[in-house]
């Protein structure tokens, strides 16, 4: 089947006037102009009309356990304070609570384009309980071990359990220790270890905020009290930044996904390995009042920087749309296809699925857009990226989900 729009953004190259793309199965077969595409395939002609067809958005980073938190949490006086409440709030809620959140949460990315998550998941035995999910989605097991260590084949016969193949599930699954302050370096590199061994990506938040920089520059604050009164081990603290606590222990390298990354200071940009992938969650980041995110200079020490959502215990909305949006007012003079690789070809990269996410080209899957778009092709990006409505068609895996609402 050809589909066919004004606009065309495959990103790996120029946006195409009177684009189309050719989908076989799940798989896209051929990108181009229509006048090229068409004689050399036969089949229907599905015209979507005064739109721009590009590829589906993939959120590097969210929470989907938390979807029904949404305007629960007000800002609260430190960092700390929020931990404390969201703890607080997690022991008051079922199983039954979760599923439905995670349920809800996939039918809000889907509302806003994305067909692809990178999902945080801290019960992993929910899984057992999901459905297979509507788009495609990462699944990264959350790891925390500030009172009980965690052994190789403790942590590889969950891996096991936890990744128990699905072959109906779209995407894939990965690992998260938590944060350099839940999770000790020794899980970070065992972590490491094991996800080498299976295959997987991993990811972390770190340098989030300014309680858990003077943790480990200082040795003191909010955030200090809080785990210490917990029982964890204090004595890695005061010895430097939190990305120089797991630089110097091994504990990190360019293979990993970095969220945050708001708390650097001069020394840290030194010790950014290059190449290593890093999340951005604009308006999260906007909601604790985090330090400026450094978007340029990480992108110059060789950062492969994504965009994410976080969780709507943060956030108002699941909507890259609105992150991009935020990006583009927090860091002017960015060129709006910059913009638009941090949700495409950015995230793909960091998933090591170069060739078969967040492009439009043969062999890539057919996770497509599309929205309302009727100008000059040197306009679409811009277009794209002040995008503020719901987006109307969608195809996932080669299946379309929904129709066109504005031709």
């Amino acid at each position: 089947m050809i589909f066919r729009s004004r606009t065309l953004v495959p990103m790996h190259g120029p946006p195409v006037e009177n684009g189309a793309v050719v989908v076989e199965g799940n798989r896209i077969l051929a990108a181009g102009a229509l006048a090229d595409i068409a004689p050399h395939f036969a089949g229907g002609t599905t015209d979507l009309g005064e739109c721009a067809l590009l590829p589906g958005l993939i959120n590097a980073h969210c929470h989907l356990d938390y979807t029904m938190m949404r305007h629960a949490i007000g800002r609260q006086k430190t960092f700390t304070d929020w931990v404390i409440r969201i703890n607080a709030m997690k022991r008051s809620l079922s199983e039954d609570d979760y599923l439905r959140a995670i349920a809800d949460g996939f039918v809000e990315l889907k509302k806003w384009g994305t067909t692809t998550v990178l999902n945080i998941e801290a019960f992993p035995e929910l899984l057992t309980r999901l459905p297979a999910p509507p788009i495609r989605a990462w699944w990264f097991y959350e790891m925390i071990d500030i009172r009980s260590r965690i052994d190789t084949d403790e942590l590889i016969a969950g891996a096991l359990a936890f990744f128990n193949e699905r072959p109906d599930w779209l995407g894939g699954f990965g690992l998260s220790p938590h944060a350099p302050y839940t999770a000790t370096a020794e899980l970070f590199r065992l972590a490491g270890a094991v996800a080498k061994k299976m295959g997987m990506p991993l990811t972390t938040h770190v340098a989030e905020s300014l309680d858990e920089m003077r943790m480990f520059s200082e040795g003191e604050g909010p955030l200090h009290r809080f785990l210490a009164g917990l029982g964890r081990d204090m004595s890695d603290c005061g010895k430097g930044t939190p990305l120089a606590h797991l630089v110097r222990h091994g504990a990190i390298d360019h293979d990993w996904i970095a969220v945050h990354l708001n708390e650097l200071d001069e020394s840290d940009f030194a010790l950014v390995p290059p190449g290593l992938h890093v999340v951005h969650c604009p308006r999260s980041s906007q909601f604790f009042g985090h330090r400026r995110f450094e978007f340029r200079r990480l992108r110059e020490r060789g950062a492969n920087i994504c965009l994410g959502t976080d969780s709507l215990a943060s956030n108002t909305s699941l909507s890259l749309f609105a992150e991009m949006q935020a990006l583009q007012k927090s860091a002017p003079g960015l060129e709006a296809s910059e913009i638009l690789e941090t949700v495409t070809v950015n995230p793909a990269r960091a998933l090591k699925r170069e060739t078969q996410l967040g492009t439009i080209a043969p062999g890539a899957l057919a996770d497509l857009i599309a929205i309302p778009f009727a100008g000059a092709a040197a306009d679409v990006f811009d277009a794209i990226v002040n995008h503020t409505k719901p987006v109307g068609w969608m195809m996932i895996d080669g299946k379309m989900s929904h129709e066109l609402s504005a031709k």
